[in-house]
């Protein structure tokens, strides 16, 4: 990188910023798996939310729709992959609630930086 490219970037201190512009950079493929990770996180805290907010523990959120706590607590678990929406929907209806799902483009999935 030369040095007038280095002036042109903004300073900053923010570690996070740092190993994002040095990790992910403008990297396609790095972007598109932090947004399929941020939406997996996004999940899972949403149903940890939901449940605690109804005061639920996770046996009881998991005898509400035929389950058992260790499938919620794998829910509940940022790094999950399996989410199925009949799963969502279940958990939902036992929340009072409904799933809606969105279809955003790559650069609006992942977070602004």
């Amino acid at each position: 990188m030369t040095t007038e490219k280095r002036r042109k970037k903004k300073l900053t201190t923010d570690a996070v910023e740092i190993l994002y512009r040095r990790i992910i950079g403008e990297n396609a493929d790095m972007k598109a798996l932090l947004a399929e990770a941020e939406s997996e996180m996004d999940i899972a805290e949403q149903i940890y939310n939901l449940r605690t907010e109804a005061g639920l523990s996770q046996q009881e959120l998991a005898d509400k729709i035929g389950t058992s706590a260790s499938v919620i607590c794998r829910l509940e678990d940022a790094d999950y992959e399996g989410h199925s929406l009949s799963m969502l929907r279940r958990i939902a209806a036992a929340l009072d609630r409904r799933v809606k799902v969105s279809f955003l483009p790559l650069d609006e999935a992942v977070s602004a930086r």
